[in-house]
């Protein structure tokens, strides 16, 4: 995992970034994690390849929330997603974990280890997810 600062948007950082928000939103995103000091970037690298990536905003010291997380379509099914947040929990040694999410990654969330809470039709028509994950439950999710 890098740490993503480039002054410039990497291609790739573009890209995956389109995965998680509207292309219109992609370079207000990108400089906000190089403008705000509670917010970070990181992308995950495959031989020479940027993969995936994951950007936190912290709201506490150990406690963090996903803004935005992505992984190259073709490098699915790889715990690529999984790593990345592992990665974050592990280098910040975190208490807690959380995102907001719709219906399509709600089973990720849930498969290593987060729960996941309905917050109802947050937008019309878009039923909205909270998933947390607690530091107790990392360590038993990864033996």
């Amino acid at each position: 995992m890098i740490l993503i600062n480039s002054e410039t948007i990497h291609p790739q950082i573009e890209e995956l970034l389109c995965l998680a928000v509207s292309k219109e939103k992609v370079e207000m995103e990108y400089h906000s994690y190089l403008l705000k000091s509670n917010r970070m970037l990181y992308g995950m690298i495959k031989e020479t390849d940027i993969v995936g990536c994951i950007g936190i905003e912290f709201v506490s010291p150990s406690i963090c929330e996903i803004r935005h997380i992505a992984v190259d379509p073709d490098s699915r099914k790889q715990q690529i997603g999984s790593n990345m947040i592992y990665f974050i929990i592990e280098q910040f040694q975190l208490d807690s974990i959380f995102a907001e999410t719709d219906k399509d990654a709600v089973n990720f969330y849930a498969s290593i280890g987060f729960t996941v809470t309905s917050l109802g039709e947050k937008y019309l028509g878009v039923e909205r997810f909270h998933c947390v994950f607690k530091k107790q439950n990392y360590y038993f999710s990864k033996k």
